[in-house]
């Protein structure tokens, strides 16, 4: 039995390894474009609407993508998704090797790589149920937010590098390369795996899939509790992803954003470390809060000074409570819906809980533009108050929206801890 187990974790890390890789890649395309296209345009607009782009089409297709990997094989399903999300990056790079390439272009290839996300990210997630047992899930989901991690950890600094001697271009084919790599793991894998294994190959009635996958999530009543207040968090998390490349670059130059975005994510490593060591079993709820009050705590910090040193310190801090937030909102889930509908779950999950991320690439972007750096320049509306405290200046107001942020993401970690329908979903307590 040990031996059955061993062999299914191997397979699992192949698959791992191989979604590391690629989000090394896919973390040097988002930082070089974030770069390129504030420079091009000098707005955090801009900024935000092409991370909306990349971002808006997995969501909306993640339910699809769910009832594709609860009715076929879900390796295939990863395969296909990554082959065919490169075929925006290698749009977006003809582009540029034929002259200079337009927002709307940049948002067009974005756009069609994140339409095949949407096959693979439900497939991933699923297919770690499929090959591992319950006491592995904590420790899977810390080595794979170890891997989703990387794209904030070794690619900001690694691109930064590479923009001094290169241009984006570079960048761009070497992303465009990873996804083979993590193909031939998937191939790998799926001819690894048994018959049996295989999901049925046969057309979804996608109707009654998305009831079979919406019933799942809200038969108890802490699992929409947890799904709804996730989606709150994201919506302030959307906003530091969006506006952090904006203020730095207000401040300093892409390099020294790079640095100071590896510095800050090397807290997120040491906290998927520590969850992937420990193999925490209980108390998921605690810890989902606990470490959500103190991310509010440090995301608001990060807006109360223009010092680099203190940014990357608060940052730091920040990243290290995510990999328990997100470790104790998964097992929760992930042990509260029955495996065979587990694509269906997480593909509905997937849309509702990143609805906040949607909300805050839409909008983020025009707040900080036209609503909280006018208040905060020297002659706005605020300086003589709130600018006397964190300053003024084209950086300020964005610094005011992460002290809001923050404030807003404790608040939701105490209703979270209060939460008895969160509770009853811990593995230790009785269904009520």
């Amino acid at each position: 039995m040990k031996t059955e187990s061993n062999k299914s974790f191997n397979k699992f890390l192949a698959i791992w390894t191989g979604q590391l890789i690629s989000c090394i890649g896919s973390g040097l395309t988002a930082f070089a474009l974030a770069v390129y296209i504030y420079d091009l345009t000098g707005t955090a607009t801009s900024v935000s609407l092409v991370t909306l782009c990349a971002f808006l089409p997995s969501v909306l297709l993640s339910p699809i993508g769910g009832v594709f990997a609860d009715r076929f094989d879900r390796r295939l399903m990863m395969i296909l998704g990554d082959l065919f999300s490169a075929g925006g990056l290698i749009y977006m790079l003809a582009v540029m090797f034929n002259g200079k390439i337009d927002l709307w272009q940049i948002c067009l290839g974005v756009s069609i790589s994140s339409i095949f996300v949407a096959l693979m990210e439900p497939a991933y997630k699923a297919t770690v149920t499929d090959l591992l047992n319950a006491e592995q899930y904590a420790r899977a989901s810390g080595m794979v937010q170890i891997a989703g991690s990387a794209k904030y950890l070794l690619s900001p600094v690694i691109a930064g590098l590479l923009l001094r001697v290169a241009d984006i271009k570079l960048i761009l084919g070497i992303d465009i390369a990873t996804f083979f790599i993590t193909i031939s793991a998937a191939v790998w894998v799926m001819r690894s795996m048994k018959g049996a294994d295989a999901k049925p190959r046969q057309m979804p009635d996608f109707a009654q899939d998305m009831q079979e996958g919406l019933r799942a999530i809200v038969s108890k009543r802490g699992i929409t509790i947890l799904i709804v207040l996730l989606s709150l968090v994201t919506f302030f998390v959307g906003i530091l992803q969006t506006l952090l490349t904006p203020m730095m670059l207000s401040i300093a130059d892409a390099s020294t954003l790079g640095t100071v975005l590896t510095l800050s994510s090397i807290g997120m490593l040491l906290g998927s470390m520590v969850m992937g060591i420990a193999n925490i079993n209980k108390n998921y709820t605690n810890m989902v809060s606990i470490s959500l009050a103190v991310a509010g705590l440090f995301f608001a910090l990060m807006g109360v000074s223009t010092s680099t040193f203190f940014i990357t310190a608060a940052g730091f801090l920040f990243f290290t409570a995510l990999p328990f937030i997100n470790t104790g909102a998964e097992v929760l889930l992930r042990r509260n819906i029955p495996d065979e509908t587990q694509g269906r779950a997480w593909g509905l999950i997937g849309i509702i809980s990143q609805l906040g991320y949607i909300l805050a690439y839409a909008s983020a972007g025009l707040l900080a533009d036209y609503v909280f750096t006018p208040l905060l320049l020297p002659d706005g509306a605020l300086a003589a108050t709130i600018g006397r405290l964190i300053g003024t200046g084209s950086s300020r107001g964005i610094g005011l929206m992460f002290i809001l942020s923050g404030i807003f993401v404790v608040v939701l970690a105490v209703f979270i801890f209060n939460s008895r329908p969160t509770r009853k979903l811990e593995p230790n307590i009785a269904e009520a």
